[in-house]
């Protein structure tokens, strides 16, 4: 079996010349070539907008009275105790950037002061916590009320 082409065939005369290089253009790289067939993505950002309504948050516990009278009642002993800088141990709420709700977050680290004014505990690392966000407040000073 012959495999030129038919004599009628238009495209006769070029179909064994020498591809084209251009001299201007070098030619593309495999890796960018490839990058031309990759799937088109059409919603920019769809995953990460999906990933963002599927993260759940936390609602913020309010506490009640009995609650809150006692970490104003750590709150001033720690106070009375700035100087001998103690370390803390503070479950707060951390409202979420992005959406309603927040994460509840523990941080230990040495207390630096309690700003009454700002109504928050600063700690030497640079935490802010409002009193209001605190859950639970813990530290050694407070074996000694329990005891």
């Amino acid at each position: 079996m012959n495999n030129r082409p038919p004599n009628n065939d238009p495209y006769r005369d070029i179909l064994h010349l020498p591809h084209p290089v251009s001299r201007r253009h070098p030619p593309m790289p495999l890796s960018d070539r490839a990058a031309q067939f990759l799937p088109f993505a059409a919603l920019t950002g769809y995953d990460d907008a999906l990933l963002e309504t599927a993260r759940l948050t936390d609602e913020q516990i309010h506490l009640d009275e009995s609650c809150q009278l006692e970490i104003n009642k750590r709150l001033l002993l720690l106070l009375d105790s700035l100087g001998r800088h103690p370390t803390v141990t503070i479950t707060c709420f951390q409202p979420d950037a992005k959406k309603s709700g927040g994460a509840y977050i523990t941080v230990t680290g040495t207390l630096k002061k309690i700003d009454q004014y700002d109504n928050s505990v600063l700690l030497t690392d640079g935490s802010k916590i409002r009193i209001e966000d605190i859950l639970e407040l813990d530290s050694d000073l407070f074996n000694t009320l329990d005891s």
